[in-house]
Formats: structure tokens, sequence, C-alpha cells
């Protein structure tokens, strides 16, 4: 029998970022209260959040989208061990490839914090009307806020001006209003205006 405790171990070990405990439950609360039973899920990694949304309820339905083969593989892996096969989609592909028609409840982005602009602009088309989409990683381990941090590689501090733009982008969008939380490692939820 798997439990989440093996999932949240082995993301230690192999050094896969899965949401923070305070982050997940958050999510999870959110999903309850708002009555989301469709869920969009860009970046699945090892499966660890479409498991905990899944497993909130038999009627939540989630499709969620990898594009590294080896984490695709292990999301397939757990998602079975939990029993959650017809109730989790794994799509293998890059998420810019992927052409959906469905409508969904929440649209939850947790991948490539670069691309973060682009999945939004992507996707919002698959939110229906009510619903919202969900930003993970926008603290970016804090780093966002020590933006003058000059210890950090060239790389780490390209990811972190991506971010910074991507919060910008969502306070200044017109078509929807995001409310921040310091929650986990930074949330945004974003609803369309009407």
């Amino acid at each position: 029998m798997v439990h989440l405790l093996d999932l949240e171990k082995y993301a230690k070990e192999e050094n896969v970022p899965i949401m923070l405990p305070d982050g997940i439950e958050f999510l999870l609360d959110y999903i309850k209260q708002n009555n989301i039973k469709t869920i969009l899920e860009i970046g699945t990694a090892i499966g660890y959040s479409s498991i905990r949304m899944a497993l909130l309820s038999k009627d939540i339905k989630v499709t969620t989208i990898e594009r590294d083969s080896k984490r695709y593989n292990e999301a397939i892996k757990n998602v079975s061990a939990f029993g959650l096969d017809d109730q989790i989609s794994v799509i293998y592909s890059d998420a810019f490839e992927v052409e959906l028609a469905e409508k969904y409840d929440l649209i939850f982005i947790d991948a490539a914090k670069s691309q973060y602009i682009k999945f939004f602009e992507k996707f919002k088309v698959n939110l229906k009307d009510s619903g919202a989409i969900i930003s993970d990683n926008l603290a970016f381990h804090g780093l966002v806020e020590n933006k003058e941090n000059i210890e950090l590689s060239r790389n780490v501090r390209g990811l972190v001006r991506k971010i910074n733009e991507y919060v910008d982008f969502l306070k200044n969008n017109k078509e929807f209003t995001t409310t921040f939380y310091s929650i986990g490692d930074g949330i945004g939820v974003s609803i369309k205006n009407d």
C-alpha cells in the first residue's frame, strides 16, 4: 500500500519539487470551499498534487500535463497505486503542444517558472467563467523578495526576473483580478472579471 508520505520522501530524495505543506492545504481548502470538480494542472511532476486533489472527492477529475518522461512514468505509477486512474488523466507532452477543448473549474500552474505568462495566456480559454487560475511558486523560496541577492547564479536571477514579470502581468491584467497569498511558496488566485 502506497502512502502520501512515500511520495513526499521520494520527492525529497530525488529533488522533485512538490508543493509545500501549507501551500497544498490552501489549494485543497480552495477546491473544497468552491466546489471544484474539474481541474487542469500544468506540471504533473510525480503526480503528488493531482493525487491530493483527486483524493478529496470521487467527483473530482484532474487532467495534468508533464513533459519529462521520467516524472511522467513515475506519476502514472503513483496514480495507479492510489487507484485514481479513472479520476486523473496524465498527458505526456509539452504543455504548449497540447490543445484541449474542455473547460475547467480550476487551472493550476506549477511548471516551468519562466513560462508562466505563456501558460496563463494559452490555457485561460479553457477556464469556465466562474473558474480560477491558481499559480504556485510566486515567492520562489523567498528569492523574489530578496532580488538584490548577488550570490544567485545567472539562471536563478533570470527565473526570479521572470516570476517578477509574471506577478506584474497578474497585477496589471484587466481580464482577471488576482489575490496574492504568502502561503507555501507564494500563491496567486486569479478570478475572471465579470
